[in-house]
């Protein structure tokens, strides 16, 4: 166009007025080309934000057998932090382990299911990435009711039942290990296994020697048809042991009274005579009612236990039995043989089961 100079744009332009107006007005827009100007539009491209880079992934790994969560090393990655979320127990957190790509938890029991989660900072960003654990295997299927007793400080019976919707065909095992050792070495199969009509209802184990004081147990099964979930548990000593009666009871008389001891229960569980507290129950028998009258007195544990019962002479025929149970808590074991003390009518000795034990001496 006649009249501009080289670099101006010429822009045709519509009138505002209304359809009777016919003139076309012409204007011109005059830009100016700026010297760099397309320099300055490439350092704008330049400098503009990238698309975002992918998340990195972790690619969690999670092995339940030593509570081991691994992932996948990242270059300029912080220290990561891992978490588990426990239904029971609520979220367990533990740092990564220096300079490694992996996390080992405390044992818990898994059956009920948890869920892994892994936090750092690749490149300077959050990186969070979460792993579901779920117990395979059909519904129903695991083993119930799982239970197990120590008895005499010396052997330990284990016991469960088959799951509701388990098969006909379904065999489980049992498996032990001792807490804070992860290494597969340390696992044990269940020795004697106890069978109900071919499957496996229970466990015997002859040798306590190596039962610590906390234990995992995992009941796995297994059939020809259909996947059987696991049931663990942890069970310390304390929470199995059945307290054996007392023994070595003695009952000694005078003319007013007789002392009553015995001997603190031999227990797989390391406990002081503060641990313990006794029932003593007392019969004596009533001439005129046979069945006679019973008493039970609760005695905490001393470092001697002894107990002075008032029983003037002349005294019939009692009787003495003796049960122990843990002061903190727990259910009272069985009772001790009946040792008998005092005179039928007539005169004689005391006699029965422990007589030798219960002495009568001179007030």
């Amino acid at each position: 166009m006649d009249g501009l100079d080289a670099g101006q744009v010429p822009v045709l332009c519509a009138p505002s007025g209304g359809p009777e107006s016919l003139l076309l007005a012409v204007c011109v827009l005059v830009v100016s080309a700026l010297p760099g100007q397309s320099s300055l539009v490439t350092q704008e491209l330049t400098d503009a934000p990238s698309p975002s880079s992918p998340t990195p992934r972790l690619d969690l790994e999670f092995d339940p057998r030593t509570m081991t969560l691994r992932w996948s090393c990242q270059e300029n990655a912080t220290r990561a932090t891992c978490r588990l979320s426990h239904r029971e127990m609520g979220d367990i957190k533990v740092n990564a382990e220096a300079e490694s790509c992996q996390c080992t938890f405390t044992r818990v029991a898994l059956h009920g299911g948890a869920t892994l989660k892994v936090s750092t900072t690749v490149d300077g960003a959050p990186v969070q990435e979460a792993l579901p654990f779920s117990n395979p295997g059909a519904q129903g299927t695991a083993a119930r009711n799982f239970s197990c007793a120590i008895y005499s400080a010396a052997f330990m019976n284990c016991t469960w039942a088959p799951g509701p919707a388990a098969p006909s065909d379904v065999q489980y095992s049992l498996y032990m290990r001792q807490l804070k050792a992860n290494s597969e070495s340390n696992e044990t199969e269940c020795p004697h296994y106890i069978p109900d009509s071919g499957t496996h209802r229970g466990c015997h184990l002859r040798d306590i020697s190596r039962l610590k004081y906390r234990t995992f147990f995992l009941v796995n099964g297994t059939s020809r048809g259909t996947e059987i979930q696991f049931f663990d548990l942890i069970l310390s000593t304390r929470e199995m042991e059945q307290i054996s009666p007392p023994d070595n009871i003695s009952v000694q008389c005078n003319a007013s009274h007789c002392v009553l001891q015995w001997n603190q229960p031999r227990t797989k569980t390391y406990l002081t005579y503060l641990d313990f507290q006794y029932q003593l129950g007392i019969r004596t028998q009533n001439t005129e009612r046979a069945r006679g009258d019973n008493s039970v007195i609760n005695v905490s544990g001393e470092v001697h236990n002894l107990y002075h019962l008032p029983s003037p002479e002349p005294r019939g025929p009692h009787s003495l039995r003796i049960r122990a149970a843990d002061s903190r808590g727990g259910p009272w074991g069985h009772w001790s043989r009946p040792v008998e003390f005092g005179k039928p009518r007539g005169g004689g000795r005391a006699h029965g089961q422990g007589a030798l034990r219960a002495r009568e001496t001179p007030g």
